[in-house]
């Protein structure tokens, strides 16, 4: 090899490997930001479902005193007697722990001038119910029902609260306390797939409930490392953010729990991104390997240049295929959710790409929706299996959760460049030609073609196969569907071209 040879081979490695370098740096960032992204979305998502618990169990306790406050308004209004009040307050005590939640304990409040307890306390000659905390935020809330503060027993050791409503004459008020023992039981939950922790805390700092039980009942305005934690909560209400706690990088997911109380996830950040760092680490070990392998051709390629071409369109084409494996990997994980629809995404593709090629689309576009379709339920991800896996028609509230799939498809696919039918498929697929469909209601032409094409590929699918509440259609049937559909549901084209597909199919069994 010549000096000048020897120039232009150094040159061509050294700016092969920078373009090389640039393109992975690029990739791997990406991967990197998507999947904190996603890791992210995943642990919102995670805190939500917990927050609903909390939110669900108080609301509960403010259902049942509400129930009882109408029924002791009720006896006030007809002239019941004190004594008579007090009783019915003694039987929905025991009626609470017994019937409701052993945490529900006794019914008492002031009515017309006098303290009533329905477990039979009686109080000190000094208690004055109107100074105490359950009577001033019943006032305060003006006859809706109130979660007072919540406050330490000292001799139990135990986080009680009182959910108070001030009654109809604007004096009296009835009250009970909330044992929060089954708000340690749901927090104790909260974790990101078995990592971190989590805590309740009041808006005085004051910690409702906490993993590790020795916690609960600190004051997390007290300290260095807890006042700044409390202040970033009540800073970044609702967010997430990081911070420094016993000198490890956390990230910090945040909630309100009945616009009262905070509710918190810590999970370490060496925990949160150790699976995305080592994903990391191979990937560049691979392109190492691969940087040096490259190397290696280059040198060939200087010597016979018509192998280095038949190598490089080889490598192209491994490429293009394990883009295609990865993507049909995905298909199948998803698929995996639904024990009743396995093979759904393939089968789906599959039609979606012959319905490309009898609309006369050029084969790189047959391949993109092909793609588009295989990836079009990647948002089931974040459904959970119980729903996903149901035996049985869902509920309006599934089925709302359902409906989230696109969304959450389009933002997990948003960011691949080249192919736009992705995360267009994804996030429109259950559009319907006449605008009644989700997420945004489009209607006609509005929605994008691979979206209708994958729509109706959906939909044959779908009754074609088995399913938890039916049984799969007949050919016929499902051609008398699609006929119905045409122009309400589907696309009036594209329908007559899978009404095509189907009367070939019976053609060729017959």
């Amino acid at each position: 090899m010549g000096r000048s040879e020897k120039r232009q081979y150094i040159f061509t490695v050294i700016i092969t490997l920078i373009a090389l370098i640039g393109v992975v740096t690029y990739n791997l960032v990406t991967f990197y930001s998507n999947a904190v992204s996603d890791m992210l979305t995943i642990g919102k998502s995670s805190l939500a479902q917990e927050r609903e618990q909390l939110d669900g169990y108080l609301t509960k306790g403010m259902d049942v005193l509400q129930v009882t406050a109408i029924t002791v308004e009720y006896m006030m209004q007809n002239g019941e007697s004190p004594e008579r009040i007090e009783a019915f307050l003694n039987e929905e005590s025991e009626r609470y722990m017994d019937d409701i939640d052993v945490n529900f304990t006794g019914v008492y409040g002031y009515f017309q001038g006098r303290f009533l307890d329905g477990s039979g306390w009686e109080p000190d000659a000094d208690y004055v119910p109107r100074e105490r905390e359950w009577y001033i935020a019943a006032e305060e809330a003006k006859g809706k029902p109130t979660i007072v503060s919540p406050y330490l027993d000292e001799k139990t050791g135990t986080i009680m609260i009182s959910v108070s409503q001030l009654l109809y004459d604007g004096e009296s008020v009835i009250s009970f306390d909330i044992v929060l023992d089954q708000i340690q039981v749901i927090t104790k939950n909260i974790k990101l797939g078995g990592m971190g922790y989590g805590f309740v805390m009041d808006r005085a700092g004051l910690v409702v409930a906490h993993s590790d039980a020795e916690e609960r009942g600190k004051n997390y305005r007290e300290g260095s490392e807890e006042s700044t934690l409390f202040n970033q909560v009540y800073t970044n209400e609702k967010e997430t953010f990081r911070a420094k706690l016993q000198g490890e990088d956390c990230t910090v997911f945040t909630d309100t729990v009945m616009n009262d109380w905070y509710v918190v996830m810590i999970v370490s950040n060496t925990k949160l991104y150790h699976d995305i760092r080592i994903v990391l680490l191979q990937n560049i070990t691979i392109c190492l390997i691969v940087f040096g392998l490259i190397v290696w051709f280059l040198t060939l390629a200087f010597r016979k240049i018509g192998v280095s071409m038949r190598n490089a369109e080889e490598s192209r084409q491994n490429l293009e295929t394990m883009n295609v494996t990865i993507m049909r990997t995905i298909a199948r994980t998803i698929d995996a959710k639904d024990k009743y629809t396995n093979g759904h995404s393939r089968r789906v593709a599959k039609y979606a790409g012959e319905l490309a090629k009898r609309l006369g689309k050029s084969r790189q576009e047959q391949k993109d929706i092909y793609y588009a379709a295989l990836l079009h339920d990647v948002g089931k991800i974040h459904i959970p299996d119980a729903i996903i896996n149901k035996p049985a028609r869902l509920t309006d509230e599934e089925f709302s959760y359902i409906k989230l799939h696109p969304v959450i498809g389009y933002y997990i696919l948003r960011d691949i460049k080249g192919n736009a039918m992705i995360p267009q498929g994804a996030k429109w697929h259950h559009e319907r030609f006449d605008g009644n469909g989700y997420p945004n209601g489009l209607a006609g032409e509005n929605i994008p073609e691979v979206a209708r094409i994958i729509g109706v590929a959906d939909a044959y699918d779908a009754m074609t196969s088995n399913r938890s509440y039916r049984q799969v259609m007949s050919q016929a049937r499902v051609r008398e569907e699609i006929e119905k559909g045409r122009g309400t549901q589907f696309d009036p084209e594209i329908a007559d071209v899978m009404l095509g597909m189907i009367d070939d199919a019976a053609e060729k069994q017959s």
